[in-house]
């Protein structure tokens, strides 16, 4: 007959089976840590971010020293929570998990030139692209005025104000209609114009603010409007002017990226980006975050944007009148990936509109290769 265990046996079996449940829940642990980290850097984890970011935000831009919060990807590629500040402030270093990048951007404005805050910069109005053979369009700067029809990324206004901003792109409807396509702040003056009034190339900044005989390229036909109120969700600052392929092109002025491919793409963390505008010309960068948050200052007041894209650049990528400018990818296929209209003072960092909510807005393409 066996007989019971003896205390030391006892001792050996219970110390084994507290080896193996420590054993199994350090197993636990490490699966638990690698599934939670494989969902920050994937989809699932770039969506919780989003939420997290969103769940912050009114609560950081309330602070006032704050004026906008994104989602990015840190160095070893998992999402980050990024808040744009106009000063060096304290942020807590992680929310809902994620690490916090604070950017000191300091204030956000749209990008539009008008008189009399500033002198013109590089005043245009006498030129006459290709006339009397004295002039050709790699010869022109995008503050002059071209013959007929004008390349996009170039100047162009609202003929009520002395201001100017960019071509974004010639965008078309269902019926084949033409449409130069900007900012609601370069073409509808913050909600101020009129739908028919006359649209000119160059804008009135870059021709000592005459109207210019002969500069009208199309008139005003449609605008998002900016909400200013407290509790408003913009998503676009766009226009468009109806016009005709005898007076706009599709391309950029010769020796940039040219024509514009007509399938967009979507922004995302990383993705190398271009534009051409009317102040900086050709210019290069990358999609530092997604989904912004912003609030953005104007004549009229600040007006908060959500769902954006932020831009950043080594040198300046935008600034005053570069406003309109499209959002294209940095490659030969130049596909529209965002409408740009806001920026810092230094140019470095940008805010583009997605292209995909312009598009519908009007329910227009853009009319590229």
């Amino acid at each position: 007959m066996q007989g019971f265990p003896t205390g030391s046996e006892r001792r050996f079996v219970a110390r084994k089976l507290r080896l193996t449940v420590a054993f199994a829940v350090l197993v636990a642990l490490i699966a638990i840590a690698l599934a939670a980290s494989s969902s920050a850097a994937g989809p699932s984890g770039l969506q919780r971010a989003i939420a997290v970011q969103e769940q912050n935000t009114d609560r950081l831009l309330s602070r006032g020293v704050f004026v906008g919060t994104g989602v990015g990807l840190d160095s070893s590629g998992s999402p980050e929570i990024v808040v744009l500040a106009k000063r060096q402030a304290h942020v807590a270093h992680s929310l809902g998990g994620f690490p916090v990048e604070l950017k000191v951007t300091g204030p956000i404005s749209s990008l539009r030139l008008a008189a009399p805050r500033k002198k013109p910069e590089n005043p245009g109005g006498g030129h006459h692209g290709g006339g009397g053979g004295e002039e050709t369009e790699t010869s022109l700067s995008p503050t002059d005025r071209f013959d007929r029809p004008v390349p996009i990324g170039v100047s162009t206004g609202n003929i009520g104000e002395c201001s100017a901003g960019t071509i974004g792109a010639r965008v078309k409807d269902g019926s084949g209609n033409v449409y130069a396509l900007s900012n609601n702040h370069v073409y509808a003056l913050e909600n101020g114009a009129s739908i028919g009034s006359t649209i000119l190339q160059p804008g009135r900044y870059d021709t000592g603010c005459s109207t210019g005989e002969g500069n009208e390229i199309g008139t005003l036909s449609a605008f998002a409007d900016i909400d200013f109120s407290s509790s408003a969700n913009n998503e676009v600052d766009a226009a468009i002017a109806a016009t005709s392929a005898d007076n706009l092109d599709k391309k950029t002025p010769g020796g940039s990226y040219g024509e514009p491919s007509s399938t967009p793409v979507a922004a995302a963390k990383g993705l190398r980006v271009q534009k051409y505008g009317r102040t900086t010309e050709e210019t290069h960068g990358e999609i530092s975050a997604i989904n912004g948050t912003v609030n953005i200052g104007y004549r009229n007041g600040t007006a908060q944007f959500v769902h954006q894209i932020f831009v950043e650049g080594r040198k300046p990528f935008i600034k005053a009148g570069d406003s309109g400018s499209l959002l294209v990818t940095d490659n030969a296929s130049a596909n529209p990936v965002g409408l740009l209209f806001a920026g810092d003072n230094s140019g470095k960092f940008a805010v583009a509109n997605q292209i995909d909510s312009v598009l519908s807005r009007f329910g227009v393409t853009i009319d590229g290769k």
